[in-house]
């Protein structure tokens, strides 16, 4: 994806989902389902109170963004650096302030997200919370499967409602604040709780799947649960566009030849095969501009989001989709699918190595019998937190390998280099244009903004000549007229 954010509301967890956030101290023994409930219903209606704030607007360049600007005109003097720099200019430094603030707030989200995510699943190991959940699914029926499914119910709301201050602080209170966000807080708490309930369902489906394996495979689950979770993980990948997206948001297909005849002449020539390209309503929610190419088989489409049909011109339109279309044509979705399977692996490895470790210390405490048990799942996702927080860095560089690469394949394709520096600008209203170099291996999935629009003045200084304009040759004399006789 050329816009590496998302709304929150389309952020579905499949597998284990590392629920975030919370204030822990309401908990306490007896009262702890009516805490909840009164917690809950308290946060319900701070949310209507709060959602009433409006949004404030992003700052905007100060000229028109679609002009190239002098540096960047194709000439024998071009140089890219001055280019860069001249594309750069454009935005205002209240914007480059603002966007900055976001984007480096980002990072101490990221912290929190673990921290707090932790907690949680350390309350419910501690106070026996989990062990409870499991006795009343186990008395609710014998059948282990529905058990499992039973218990994840309760932990995903449980997890969900201990870890709502921060999501509503991080994807409503914090959204708005930067001018980002366009719901008001009843649609966006309905778009939280159908992802609640995808998440409820899938995940339900995969825990079960999951917690089978464990139980008929005591030596090996840790193999063949990294292959279901896989298998899993490709399946949410090829619904996902068909089934998942229209959850969240209206889907419809673009009827305007003056968008869709050059995109798909694009993707014609690139060996994907459509002919359709799709819009979604994506202003409901956010202001940001994005578009993707996905699904693969017969589930594959192109989509554009609205925002980026209403404030993109065409040539940078173009650009966008010709880094979709990269992705796509370089098979990014299988490769990093193969990724995540070598990581699966290694993740289940180390949850086979490290439950019988903290079990065989801690069990008895917590009342966790064995691995099969499925109110282990909240030290399941407590490890698996610690290990991908560690590998942070890691997955950033592996998707910013990724995205670069898109890129070059887009200016190639669209051809479009001032375009592909217009969304750039665009999407500098939200992520920082110029990190150090630390910063950018650590907490960048995208290359820089900076990176992206200097790249793409060094494909247009090595390809002037689609630039320049050639003159018009002088038109010829006009015949001589017949002589009259």
């Amino acid at each position: 994806m050329l816009s590496d954010t998302v709304s929150r509301s389309s952020r579905c967890v499949f597998v284990i989902p590392i629920c975030r956030r919370n204030n822990l101290s309401f908990v306490k023994g007896k009262n702890m389902h009516f805490n909840l409930r009164s917690f809950a219903l308290f946060l319900l209606l701070a949310g209507i109170a709060a959602g009433s704030a409006c949004a404030q607007p992003a700052i905007q360049p100060n000229v028109d963004i679609t002009q190239v600007p002098a540096a960047a005109q194709p000439s024998p003097q071009f140089n890219a650096d001055a280019a860069t720099e001249a594309y750069m200019a454009m935005i205002p430094p209240a914007a480059t302030a603002r966007s900055n603030a976001y984007f480096e707030g980002g990072y101490w989200l990221v912290l929190w997200d673990f921290l707090v995510s932790s907690a949680i699943y350390l309350l419910l190991l501690q106070t026996r919370w989990s062990a409870r959940m499991r006795d009343l699914a186990v008395r609710t029926s014998r059948f282990k499967p529905l058990q499992t499914f039973l218990y994840f119910a309760q932990f995903i709301v449980v997890t969900y409602v201990l870890g709502y201050p921060l999501e509503y602080y991080e994807s409503f209170a914090r959204e708005h604040k930067y001018g980002l966000a366009t719901q008001t807080f009843g649609p966006w708490m309905g778009d939280e709780g159908k992802a609640l309930l995808v998440n409820l369902v899938l995940g339900g489906l995969v825990a079960v799947a999951l917690f089978a394996i464990v139980r008929k495979l005591s030596k090996t689950w840790w193999i063949w649960g990294a292959i279901v979770a896989m298998v899993f993980a490709m399946v949410a990948v090829a619904i996902g566009p068909v089934y998942l997206q229209p959850i969240f948001n209206k889907v419809t297909l673009l009827n305007d030849p003056k968008i869709t005849a050059p995109i798909l002449k694009m993707a014609h020539a690139n060996g994907i095969p459509t002919n359709d390209v799709y819009e979604i309503d994506a202003s409901r929610q956010t202001t940001r501009m994005s578009a993707n190419v996905s699904g693969f088989a017969n589930t594959m489409r192109i989509t554009l989001n609205d925002n980026l049909l209403k404030r993109g011109s065409p040539e940078e339109i173009q650009s966008v989709m010709g880094h979709e279309m990269g992705h796509y044509v370089m098979n990014h979705i299988p490769k990093f699918l193969f990724f995540l399977a070598v990581l699966s692996l290694v993740s289940f490895a180390y949850l086979y190595w490290g439950l019988d470790w903290a079990l065989e210390r801690w069990g008895a405490r917590w009342d966790i019998r064995e691995v099969s048990d499925p109110a282990v799942l909240p030290l399941a996702a407590l490890m698996s937190g610690v290990l991908f927080f560690a590998l942070t860095p890691i997955m950033n560089t592996v998707t910013r390998t990724q995205e670069k690469e898109a890129d070059m394949f887009g200016l190639n394709a669209a051809r479009q280099p001032d375009g592909f520096a217009q969304a750039a600008i665009h999407l500098s209203e939200y992520r920082k244009m110029r990190p150090g170099p630390v910063e950018e291996f650590v907490f960048f999935d995208h290359p820089s903004g900076y990176n992206r629009i200097h790249s793409a003045m060094v494909w247009k200084g090595e390809n002037l000549e689609l630039f320049e304009k050639t003159p018009c040759p002088p038109a010829a004399p006009p015949a001589n007229p017949p002589a009259k006789h």
